[in-house]
């Protein structure tokens, strides 16, 4: 158990559900799934996804800022810029190289690369923008908003894959326990609904194959659930030392009590089917936390709505808790944002823990016999919480898990 508290300050999201916190937790609670007919990716096999409405970076960033990043880095800036406001920080005036970034992402600018590789492909190698790489790369994430906030301290992207935005937080929560940095700006971002990723994901048997009912696609834990959905958006909170945050009357939301990693060593894309590796990454963050199991009140699962994961998910719970406490999956309303998801889920995780009430999990008409979870559905519940467990599982069998609990 580490001897220094942490702090959440400030939550920012974009998501499918709309641009801002309030947003994103009033879609969550309606229960529906915002799944919908792509036109980008008209002609594929699996033509729809949970994209961002109404997103329009021009009016959100302005002009030259906007045209210079890639949509995954304008996502997450917008979510930093919200989450920062929260926090009631100014950046022009704060000491910036106390100042650390840390942010997840799996697949870098694949909105440009798509671009870029369609102008290669058709022969004008000439008209390749000379932004390519600096749009495309992924640790301009963290690079961008370093520069839009003038935060100096130590910047970087975690990539492991739909676990990234959860290694990120506990990365930076590591680092204000080590002294490296006064204020963390952590979470994920990601941008995948495009028809590079839904050709590739679809082609691996990953996405859900109800092209004529996308509504009712992503349904974690259902017995008759057939893969996720693509999604995008970005997840961001400001992380402080609790004391610090006391000293300057800010508002807590929640702790970050708790963090585990592990690997499964096991499959490229297929989970552990015991979740062994997701076991230990959880009694690693409990551990850190100085929590016994029975002390979680509410899990916030990983939940893509694949056979395998969601098996080996609920396998995992039931080895660490028993009787797990209660489940939702954010990814049945928002879909997979990859990257971005862990950051989403722990934000809205704090916002379980600062409304005691845990959002429903859309489509989960007849849980899987052989999953024995209290699954959250139809309708929110109101839940005494004072401690929660924020879930996520990577390709390559990477890990991570958050336990966050009320100040």
């Amino acid at each position: 158990m580490t001897a220094v508290d942490v702090a959440v300050t400030g939550l920012g999201l974009v998501t499918p559900a709309g641009i801002g916190v309030q947003a994103t937790w009033d879609g969550l609670l309606s229960g529906r799934s915002l799944a919908a007919a792509d036109e980008q990716l008209a002609g594929l096999p699996v033509n729809f996804s949970c994209r961002v409405p109404d997103f329009d970076p021009t009016a959100l960033l302005g002009r030259r800022l906007s045209w210079r990043i890639d949509r995954f880095i304008q996502m997450g800036l917008v979510a930093t810029r919200e989450a920062v406001g929260d926090a009631g920080w100014d950046p022009t005036a704060w000491d910036g190289a106390r100042v650390a970034v840390v942010l997840g992402n799996g697949n870098g600018g694949n909105d440009q690369a798509q671009k870029e590789y369609d102008l290669l492909n058709s022969g004008r190698h000439e008209a390749i923008s000379p932004l390519c790489i600096t749009r495309t790369v992924a640790n301009m994430l963290a690079g961008e908003i370093s520069t839009d906030l003038k935060a100096l301290g130590p910047s970087l992207v975690t990539s492991t894959a739909c676990a990234s935005g959860g290694t990120a937080i506990g990365v930076a929560r590591d680092l204000l326990v080590s002294g490296a940095c006064d204020i963390a700006i952590t979470g994920g971002s990601e941008s995948v609904c495009n028809p590079m990723a839904a050709a590739g994901f679809g082609q691996m048997g990953a996405l859900s194959a109800r092209v004529h009912d996308p509504g009712s696609a992503c349904r974690p834990f259902d017995a008759d659930r057939d893969g996720f959905v693509l999604g995008e958006g970005a997840g961001v909170l400001v992380l402080e030392r609790l004391a610090d945050a006391r000293a300057r009357s800010a508002l807590i939301r929640a702790l970050v009590a708790g963090y585990g990693a592990s690997a499964d060593g096991y499959h490229p894309t297929s989970p552990d089917p015991e979740g062994q590796g997701v076991v230990r990454a959880i009694h690693a963050a409990l551990s850190d936390a100085g929590l016994s199991a029975s002390d979680i009140d509410h899990v916030n699962a990983h939940g893509t709505s694949t056979q395998q994961n969601d098996l080996a998910e609920a396998r995992a719970l039931c080895s660490v808790f028993g009787t797990p406490p209660p489940v939702t999956a954010n990814k049945s309303v928002l879909g997979h944002s990859v990257g971005g998801a862990g950051g989403i889920e722990a934000a809205v995780t704090v916002l379980s823990l600062q409304h005691q009430t845990i959002p429903p999990i859309a489509n989960l008409d007849r849980l899987d016999p052989d999953i024995d979870l209290d699954v959250v559905t139809q309708a929110p519940r109101s839940h005494r919480l004072r401690a929660a467990l924020s879930n996520s599982i990577g390709f390559g069998g990477q890990n991570a898990a958050l336990v966050f609990r009320v100040p």
